[in-house]
């Protein structure tokens, strides 16, 4: 869990809605990835990891409409300041020791290949919103009804950003990776 949350159950749920099906749409994208190029082994591992993510998020989902259902002011507000604060993937804090960039540059590897790009965050982001029912919620605080528009408003901002990452993702530059024997890849 980010720990942006550790304080707040309800932000808690959300990032966790949020990045349990972020790693189902990257293993399942990995999956098909391997397979493509032949490694079924590979494909079958992150197959398998990307359905136990699906059932993890099935789950945050759950709760978290629940949340809504019994507390939607407050739920509409800590959906709007996790996304203020950005949902961080875990692995942001990878680090081997040598290369303080790892994990831009993985992130950048993972736009280029379409593993996991700045479109699925803004899916990911929709579907939350319709799946929660955000926009249809009524009897809001003046806070919660700027915190519900503020959420509904970012899709359309995050697509913006996706074009920006696409349109550098195809000047990508080689770089070194210390964690493959300092192989160059294009980011």
């Amino acid at each position: 869990m980010s720990t942006s949350t550790e304080t707040n159950p309800y932000q808690g749920f959300i990032y966790t809605s949020f990045q349990e099906r972020a790693t189902f749409i990257s293993h399942g994208n990995t999956a098909r990835h391997a397979s493509r190029h032949g490694d079924l082994t590979l494909a079958r591992i992150c197959g398998t990891i990307a359905a136990d993510e699906k059932r993890h998020e099935s789950a945050y989902e759950r709760i978290v409409g629940k949340l809504f259902e019994v507390d939607p002011d407050y739920t509409a507000r800590a959906f709007a300041d996790m996304m203020r604060k950005k949902v961080a993937m875990p692995a942001h804090l990878m680090y081997d020791g040598r290369d303080d960039d790892l994990f831009a540059r993985f992130s950048a590897v993972a736009q280029r290949l379409g593993v996991y790009t700045a479109r699925d965050y803004a899916d990911i982001l929709e579907f939350l919103v319709r799946r929660w029912g955000v926009a249809d919620i009524t009897g809001l605080s003046g806070e919660g009804r700027r915190a519900q528009e503020f959420v509904c408003s970012l899709g359309p901002r995050f697509r913006r950003l996706e074009e920006r990452a696409q349109a550098k993702a195809r000047d990508a530059e080689f770089v070194p990776f210390s964690w493959i024997y300092d192989r160059k890849v294009q980011l």
